[in-house]
């Protein structure tokens, strides 16, 4: 297989959280690798030269924690689409969740994302296993298997692993492999046919509601059974100041083995969205034509501001180890219907970084730690080498302005899922090439 030509990108600000660079400077990538960093390289003969003063160059980013729908859901989305998104939205490498169908309890099942990956993404595809067979939380799947098959954790999203017992077996477990339990953490006698946030907005729409207490009794079940058993706990998708506080507390006690997620739309958007105001950072209190807005439907639901505000807070501190879309992509049934029959989830690869920026600019955290955390944090957090612009690493790169003004237009996703309730608002941040391994995947300009 040839190699990609060589790429020259210069005079960008080059941040590279895992080397602690940030300047004005040159990347030279060759071969597929990064072969150097520095001032002044000269241009390479038969290479592309990309101008990049007064945008950003960082490590193309990392996603650990999406939904790509294949094997079963191909009407949702594919590796091919999806894989497309994600570069479309700066991501070179992403996480595949196992709740397809089948489901990805078993190596053949992994072997067939992982070949689909390679022959039809245009990005790095990991697999996540699940933790139980079909996802059915009664029984352990064959999670060494699914190891020695290429996952890089274990997890039931969208089915919490209820059991207690199982939980502690699972933590236990995979200990010993070495790889993280990521559960969906959610108490289903509590949040029930909830279907968004428990508060004034629910009220005010007459729909049932989910308490934060649904999320956070078994986050703290579960920390208290990764102190148990020394196994390493991942919370997906964080969304209460009180999950919040609790992963604070573990840190405190020296739980290094304790971790979480927040997704962009936790970061930015409150209960509010469900109103239809989606304008990030909102505090509308009126209905609108948009309200009852089924593309805001999501688990666990967006919550009230003091809670985005406390995630921001805890993905400032470190409290919170990374971002991670959760990337939702539905067809058009499962949103096109009254809110209560609408499916969870909110397509986000492609406007990721617009709506993160917006933390950015708004100074709730600086562009280096913000990249770090979509970067060299999800990295170290699989063990890869990955997420770096150091000499000799994959050439996966992401360059963006952080001051574009752009209007999302669902309609226009690459992705199939169309799913997301920032259709027609202005966000601020965008990507402009994506180089994966060398060769460019995405270009705003092709």
């Amino acid at each position: 297989m040839s190699q990609p030509a060589p790429i020259l990108i210069q005079g960008g600000r080059v941040i590279d959280p895992s080397r602690g660079v940030d300047e004005i400077t040159d990347v030279l990538i060759e071969g597929g690798e990064i072969k150097g960093v520095t001032t002044s390289i000269p241009a390479p003969d038969g290479g592309t030269i990309i101008k990049a003063t007064g945008l950003i160059v960082c490590p193309g980013f990392i996603d650990l924690h999406c939904h790509l729908r294949e094997p079963g859901f191909e009407y949702k989305e594919t590796i091919a689409s999806g894989t497309a998104a994600a570069a479309r939205g700066g991501f070179t490498t992403v996480c595949a969740m196992p709740n397809t169908n089948p489901v990805a309890d078993n190596r053949a099942t992994v072997d067939f994302v992982l070949r689909k990956g390679r022959e039809e993404g245009v990005v790095r595809v990991i697999p996540i296993g699940a933790v139980t067979k079909g996802s059915g939380g009664t029984e352990l799947a064959e999670m060494a298997d699914l190891a020695h098959a290429g996952v890089v954790g274990f997890s039931d999203d969208g089915h919490p692993v209820s059991n207690p017992n199982i939980m502690r077996q699972a933590l236990s477990y995979s200990s010993s492999l070495g790889l993280p339990i990521i559960n969906h953490c959610e108490v289903k006698e509590l949040s029930g046919d909830g279907t968004m946030n428990e508060g004034w907005v629910a009220t005010r729409l007459g729909l049932k509601g989910i308490p934060s207490s649904a999320e956070e009794i078994m986050v703290a079940r579960d920390i208290e059974l990764a102190e148990l058993t020394g196994g390493q706990l991942h919370i997906a998708h964080a969304s209460t100041a009180g999950t919040a506080d609790l992963l604070r507390r573990a840190k405190e006690e020296g739980l290094d083995y304790v971790t979480g997620e927040v997704t962009p739309h936790h970061l930015t958007l409150s209960d509010n969205a469900v109103l239809g105001d989606s304008v990030i950072g909102s505090e509308f209190r009126s209905l609108t034509s948009r309200a009852y807005d089924s593309n805001a439907k999501v688990a666990p639901p967006l919550r009230r501001p003091a809670d985005v505000a406390a995630m921001v807070e805890a993905l400032r501190d470190g409290v919170v180890s990374f971002v991670a879309t959760d990337h939702a992509p539905h067809g058009r049934v499962e949103k096109l219907c009254s809110f209560e029959e609408a499916d969870f989830g909110i397509s986000g690869l492609e406007t990721a970084l617009g709506t993160l920026m917006s933390i950015v600019h708004k100074g709730d955290i600086t562009l280096p730690i913000l990249i770090e955390r979509l970067t060299w944090g999800p990295a170290k957090f699989m063990g890869m080498t990955l997420g770096t612009l150091k000499t000799g690493s994959s050439a996966d790169v992401a360059i963006f302005d952080p001051d574009t003004e752009w209007i999302v237009d669902a309609g226009q996703f690459v992705s199939k899922g169309k799913n997301t309730p920032l259709d027609g608002i202005s966000l601020k941040g965008q990507i402009k090439t994506t180089i994966f391994g060398g060769k460019v995947v995405y270009s705003i300009d092709d």
